[in-house]
This record gives structure tokens, sequence and C-alpha cells, in this order.
């Protein structure tokens, strides 16, 4: 049974720093694609960023150059650097592993590529 739990979250005002982690358990961590996901009320869940099996990393557009996805796999871990924060940053993030081993981070920015989500992280960006 795969678990994620992530952490981090907090608020921060706007220009500031976190740093989200997600640590999972269950499957062999370094197959799979991990991917961070972000939801503002009232909003869809929209992809952030990925990390392959291979390390290549992926991002939206809105946080190329402010955010950095990492991972260590001895630890089962993903994270997600964001600086530079803005108030449109806010929103509960998500981390989520791929359903399918070997994959790349380029394709992996649809909701349905991911079969198993933590229970979410509230990021708080005030101006």
């Amino acid at each position: 049974q795969v678990q994620l739990v992530e952490s981090g979250g907090g608020l921060v005002q706007a220009g500031g720093s976190l740093r989200l982690s997600c640590a999972a358990s269950g499957r062999t961590f370094s197959r799979y694609t991990m991917g961070w996901f972000r939801q503002a009320p009232g909003k869809e869940r929209d992809f952030v960023a990925a990390i392959s099996w291979s390390h290549s990393t992926y991002y939206v557009d809105s946080v190329k150059g402010r955010f950095t996805i990492s991972r260590y796999n001895a630890e089962n871990t993903v994270y997600l650097q964001m600086n530079k924060l803005i108030p449109e940053d806010t929103a509960v993030y998500y981390c989520a592993q791929a359903r399918d081993p070997w994959g790349e981070a380029g394709v992996a920015t649809d909701r349905t590529q991911y079969a198993y989500w933590g229970q979410g992280t509230q990021v708080t960006v005030s101006s």
C-alpha cells in the first residue's frame, strides 16, 4: 500500500521561501515519476512540477525559475523548493506518484497519470 505524506507548508510573505517534502512508502520509490500539484479555492488541481526516475524535471511555466523539484531516493523523499513566492502561489499542494514506472517528467503533467496522492499541505502567501 502506497502512502505519501507531505510536510512543510505554512504562511509566508511575498518574496519568501518554503520547502515542501513528501515521504513515500509502499513501492520501489526510485522507479516512479513524482509530481507536485496545487489546488486553489474554487479551482482545479493543477500540475506544478515533476521529476522522473532519471531525475529529469519539468515545470509549469508560472513557476519556472522560482521552484525546484528534487528527489532523494535513499530516503524515498521528493522536495519542492519554492522561492520568490507570490500570492498567486497560495493553494493546497499535493504530492503524487505516477501510475507506471520508468516514465518521463515532461509527459507526466496530467492528474490521470498519477495513481497515489498525499493528503495535501497548505501554502499561503501574503502580500
